[in-house]
């Protein structure tokens, strides 16, 4: 099995920054992509940016300039790092992966998901 574990959300002030970590564990044989999505009460889950095998990243045009999406190949972990945080950036963030446990075997792990809260 795959997991990914989620950390490093909380309550910020506007402008203000928080850094989420996630990492994979189990049986990785190769990662091709990790990412962030969040869901807002009454809103559907949204992704908020991806990087893939590489080094490609991609945003949604919200968190574009704001936002910076890394990760630790090593580790298996990737970060999001907020900046400038907005009150509408409020929500839970999900961290997903497409993961391949073996040469023919792809997994999708949802992480548990983390809370944001930016106060205005």
């Amino acid at each position: 099995q795959v997991q990914l574990v989620e950390s490093g959300g909380g309550l910020v002030q506007a402008g203000g920054s928080l850094r989420l970590s996630c990492k994979a564990s189990g049986r990785i044989f190769r990662i091709n992509a990790m990412g962030w999505y969040r869901q807002a009460p009454g809103n559907q889950r949204e992704l908020v940016a991806n990087i893939i095998s590489g080094g490609t990243t991609n945003y949604t045009d919200s968190v574009k300039g704001r936002f910076t999406i890394s990760r630790d190949d090593a580790k298996n972990t990737v970060y999001l790092q907020m900046n400038s945080l907005k009150p509408e950036d409020t929500a839970v963030y999900y961290c997903n992966a497409e993961i391949l446990s073996s040469l023919t075997v792809i997994k999708r792990p949802w992480g548990q998901g983390t809370q944001v809260t930016v106060s205005s």
